[in-house]
């Protein structure tokens, strides 16, 4: 049993606060109809319901009736949430089950008040739940005008039905407040639940979009910066070559020359290529630590910078940090749901350290070390910092809290050569291998 539970509350805590909620909305749905059942159809068993054989049968086959529609709106619910969201159809069919069993229970009650088996106020009590269980599924497949007409028709049934059988004065016309008050009590639970939550995954694809927007527009800049770069270079070589051509059919000796012309051009856009590479692939630290606040704070999320910007610290540590603060950014928002974020920044004579806070619940990478579909993740922020000498914690703190921590020693510990390697010196092989 304990193994169960941790594994619900593991569970539960890897969700987002928005899975959260719409996990918490689906199951307040299924408990409402056995909540309302269990206490409005079990209370008139005590007093308002005749102690004698056939009412007592009645009662529990209207008992019954009602559990089986709480079961049939079980199974209905998730379908009309998907529905009422759009991104499921609903078989009406479906529904048919549902509504013979309401027209069940209303014959059933009718049948109670016909021989005098149930008094004025439980009556009134059953009449509120009969339709609840219908109501539940039926308010997220219609409009609402559409639903409040339904609920008219079920009212007047009812009081037609019970008017049949003898119910009159008072009594009758409180059927039509309890009738229409279970139908408004559902339609006023579910609906607006239904609309808040429809509305929130809508922002939640929206962030999404946006997310997937800026990648492209990167991937746009990086390719106008490739064309910029190689685009009057390649026009050169292909004139010089044409040229080299017609002047070597000649037998003219400038033909090498053009060629020679053509040799240099090449080395220095191979060496233009790299250095867009290069500037792609590097992040300077005050950029990012403006970037990651803005972004942070686009999304909603509260965002505190603190400490020096680190203008003063060698290239390779402003590059390696400002990668941290990059993925700790897109962590935050990939994979927490965080209210607040905090990056504290300071460097002394031994270390640079920088500290990023935030109080989501589980804004970390995932058990691969990857922060998502073809992210570096905090196992690629330690090969980079291990490039520095640099070292990366991280993990829960305390207060809910979840802390990256990325240190690079500074003095004596540092080691000069790899922080003045220049940045292609610096990367890793199998970059090397990408530009040869």
């Amino acid at each position: 049993m304990s193994v169960l539970v941790r594994g619900w509350r593991r569970s539960w805590q890897q969700r987002s606060k928005l899975e959260r909620i719409d996990l918490y909305s689906r199951l307040t749905l299924s408990a409402m109809p056995w909540l309302f059942t269990l206490s409005w159809q079990l209370a008139p068993f005590k007093s308002d319901i005749r102690h004698a054989p056939l009412p007592i049968a009645l009662g529990v086959a209207l008992l019954l009736v009602s559990l089986v529609q709480c079961l049939l709106s079980n199974r209905n619910v998730q379908l009309s949430y998907a529905h009422y969201l759009g991104t499921a159809v609903f078989p009406r069919r479906r529904q048919l089950p549902p509504l013979v069993l309401l027209l069940v229970s209303l014959g059933l009650l009718a049948t109670m008040a016909g021989v005098n088996g149930v008094d004025d106020d439980g009556l009134l009590i059953m009449t509120m739940n009969a339709p609840v269980a219908f109501a539940i599924t039926q308010t997220l497949l219609t409009p609402v005008r559409t639903f409040l007409i339904q609920a008219l028709a079920v009212t007047a049934l009812n009081v037609g039905v019970l008017a049949a059988v003898g119910v009159r004065g008072g009594t009758l016309a409180g059927v039509v407040p309890s009738t229409l008050f279970g139908c408004l009590l559902t339609l006023i639970a579910v609906r607006p639940s239904a609309w808040s939550l429809g509305v929130m995954w809508q922002a939640e694809e929206a962030r999404d979009l946006q997310a997937r927007l800026a990648v492209a527009e990167e991937r746009l800049r990086f390719g106008r910066d490739l064309h910029d770069v190689l685009g009057r270079n390649l026009a050169v070589i292909a004139l010089k070559s044409e040229l080299a051509v017609e002047l070597a059919q000649r037998g003219r000796p400038e033909a090498v020359d053009q060629m020679v012309e053509v040799q240099r051009i090449a080395r220095t856009s191979q060496q233009e290529v790299r250095d867009v590479v290069r500037g792609y692939r590097e992040a300077d630290l005050s950029t990012e630590l403006a970037g990651a606040q803005g972004v942070l704070s686009a999304a909603g999320i509260e965002c505190e910078v603190t400490g020096d910007t680190g203008d003063r610290l060698p290239a390779p540590v402003q590059s390696a940090l400002g990668w941290v603060v990059r993925e700790a950014a897109t962590n935050v928002l990939r994979h927490g749901d965080p209210r607040h974020c905090t990056i504290r920044f300071r460097a002394s004579a031994d270390a640079a350290v920088l500290l990023v806070e935030n109080d989501g619940a589980a804004a970390a990478a995932g058990p691969d070390g990857n922060s998502g579909p073809g992210g570096s993740g905090l196992a690629g922020l330690r090969e980079r910092l291990r490039v520095v000498d640099g070292a990366l914690d991280a993990g829960p703190a305390e207060n809910g809290l979840f802390r990256l921590t990325a240190t690079i020693p500074l003095g004596p510990a540092a080691s000069p050569a790899r922080l003045e390697k220049p940045p292609a010196a610096r990367e890793a092989p199998v970059l090397q291998e990408e530009r040869r």
